[in-house]
């Protein structure tokens, strides 16, 4: 166990990167996560710690441990108010397989929001979805914000990032429908289509899905509303339809 005093010390240095770059990142394949929670969530599904910062000792085996005072931890956490804890995990691939298998995906096009990415992968976890394919234009699925969004579903869920042309590839190879959740000449009741197995794809609030996601879409699917509402939140808008697959 080490006592670090320093603010400029080089893994909270690392730390602090960590938190604030996607592209850093990448380079050095790790994220962070704060929080106790989170800490039992990554323990319990065996993910990849490498270094654990706490202000009382907290010790996991395999990762470097260090204890720092509270005004050091106020510097280095990236939450308002630090619980106590922050730590590192390595970043799992993000590459999709060449193929899925048989099961229930969603495909965010766009969905900037890191709250709306973590949420749809909460959803996606809570309702045994098989994976969330984040497509050019998403936020960080590794970012502080979009991990403690996912409550611990960022460890039991793979997110995988590819191309718009990647993921047409992807669905004929799985052998996959492409859902769009927008409306079209061709748009069908969402309760109509078989959401057990298929990929659902849903755009962000102000834009919708892409012309080149939409065009890949065989039907597009609506959720049934109030005349009133034009669209739903991204994140909600997936709990709908994940939900609607799970039952």
């Amino acid at each position: 166990m080490e006592n670090i005093t320093s603010r400029a010390n080089p893994l909270l240095t690392h730390m602090k990167k960590l938190a604030a770059d996607g592209a850093y990142r990448r380079q050095s394949g790790e994220f962070l996560c704060d929080s106790p929670k989170l800490l039992a969530e990554a323990l319990a599904f065996h993910a990849p710690i490498t270094a654990v910062v706490s202000t009382t000792g907290v010790t996991v085996e395999g990762a470097r441990c260090a204890t720092v005072p509270e005004d050091v931890m106020a510097s280095v956490s990236p939450m308002k108010t630090p619980q106590g804890v922050i730590f590192t995990v390595k970043l799992p691939a993000l590459t999709p397989p060449e193929a899925l298998s048989p099961g229930r995906y969603v495909a965010l096009d766009g969905v900037q929001d890191p709250g709306n990415v973590g949420t749809v992968l909460r959803t996606l976890d809570a309702f045994d979805g098989d994976g969330l394919l984040l497509l050019p234009g998403c936020a960080d699925p590794f970012s502080p914000k979009t991990v403690r969004a996912s409550m611990g579903a960022v460890f039991r869920r793979p997110v995988w990032t590819l191309s718009v042309a990647a993921l047409a590839a992807l669905a004929e190879k799985s052998g996959l429908p492409l859902y769009g959740a927008a409306l079209r000449s061709d748009t069908v009741d969402a309760r109509e289509v078989d959401l057990r197995r298929c990929i659902m794809a849903i755009g962000s609030e102000g834009r919708g899905l892409s012309d080149a996601v939409l065009a890949l879409c065989r039907p597009t699917v609506r959720i049934p509303m109030s005349p009133r509402c034009e669209s739903l939140n991204a994140a909600v808008a997936a709990s709908v339809l994940l939900w609607e697959g799970y039952r």
